[in-house]
C-alpha cells in the first residue's frame, strides 16, 4: 500500500470523524494490509484532523476480548475527546457508540521513544494519577454485512472516541486495584461487572504494553495525556435515553447519559 493511497485513507477516515459519521464497508484497495500500515494510516489520520491528541486507548489486551475483536494481540489507538463525569452525549450525533469500563491513568511525565524496553514499575512512576473512567468507543464504519477486516478499524484509531473520567483515586499505588469489582448499569439495572484482574492483571500492565509499542515506533507519550488501560466489563450498545454508570466501590463512579 503506498503512501498515496495511505493518504486517501486517512483523508477518508478524518472527513468522516470530523463530521460524525459512518459508512457502509470500504473499497478493498484502500484496506491496509497490516497492522503496521493500518498504525501509520491512523497517524496520518491525526495529521489530517490537526486536533491535539490528548491521550490513548488499549483493547484486547487479553485473549477473551482479542477473540470478539478478530485480532491476536493487543490494539490502540488515539483519543482526541477527554471529558470529566457525569456526560451527557446526543445519542444520534455518536456512531455505534460502546460505554466500556476502564481505569485511566493520566501522565505526568512523557514516555518518549528509546531503545530500552519501558519496564511496568518505570511507566507507574510516569503516571501522575489514576481514575475511574469510562471510555465511550465509536467506529467509522457501520457494523454490516460490509463491515471491513481489522486493519481499516485499527486505521480508524481502533475505534476510539471519548474518554470519560471521574476524580482521581487517592493513594492508588497502594490500594488493590487489580482486586476491586467494578460493575456496569443502566438506568439502576446491572449489566456487567469485572475486575483488572482478570481483564487486564494490572492497569499499568497494558499501560507498559502500550509505551513500548509507540517507543518502537518512533511515537511516544506526552506529559497530560490520559490512557483508558482496556474494559473491564466488555461491550455493550447503549440505547438513546439510557443512562450508564460505572461502578468501582471505593474508588467512585462515572456516569454517561445518552440522551
Amino acid at each position: 500500500m503506498d503512501i498515496s493511497t495511505q493518504r486517501e485513507l486517512a483523508r477518508i477516515l478524518a472527513s468522516l470523524r470530523r463530521d460524525g459519521r459512518q459508512q457502509s464497508g470500504l473499497d478493498p484497495r484502500l484496506v491496509p494490509p497490516d497492522a503496521a500500515t493500518a498504525y501509520r494510516v491512523a497517524g496520518l489520520v491525526a495529521e489530517e484532523l490537526g486536533w491535539p491528541v490528548l491521550g490513548w486507548k488499549i483493547a484486547a489486551f487479553k485473549e477473551e476480548m482479542q477473540r470478539a475483536l478478530r485480532t491476536d494481540s493487543p490494539i490502540y489507538g488515539r483519543t482526541f475527546a477527554v471529558t470529566a463525569t457525569p456526560a451527557s452525549f446526543v445519542h444520534a450525533k455518536l456512531v455505534s457508540p460502546i460505554p466500556e469500563v476502564e481505569y485511566q491513568a493520566k501522565l505526568g511525565a512523557d514516555l518518549p521513544p528509546r531503545s530500552k524496553p519501558y519496564t511496568v514499575e518505570e511507566v507507574t512512576e510516569a503516571v501522575a494519577s489514576l481514575h475511574p473512567g469510562l471510555e465511550l468507543a465509536e467506529c467509522r464504519f457501520i457494523h454490516d454485512a460490509a463491515f471491513p477486516p481489522l486493519p481499516a478499524v485499527l486505521a480508524d484509531g481502533a475505534g476510539a472516541g471519548t474518554i470519560v473520567f471521574g476524580p482521581a483515586i487517592a493513594d492508588w499505588k497502594s490500594r488493590d486495584i487489580a482486586g476491586q469489582e467494578v460493575t456496569l448499569a443502566s438506568d439502576g439495572r446491572l449489566r456487567r461487572k469485572g475486575t483488572a484482574g482478570a481483564a487486564l492483571d494490572h492497569p499499568m500492565v497494558p499501560l507498559a504494553w502500550l509505551a513500548n509499542e509507540l517507543s518502537r515506533t518512533g511515537v511516544g507519550m506526552k506529559t497530560g495525556q490520559m490512557v483508558s488501560t482496556g474494559t473491564l466489563t466488555g461491550m455493550l450498545a447503549p440505547r438513546p435515553g439510557e443512562t450508564y454508570v460505572a461502578d468501582f466501590g471505593p474508588f467512585g463512579s462515572v456516569s454517561v447519559a445518552f440522551t
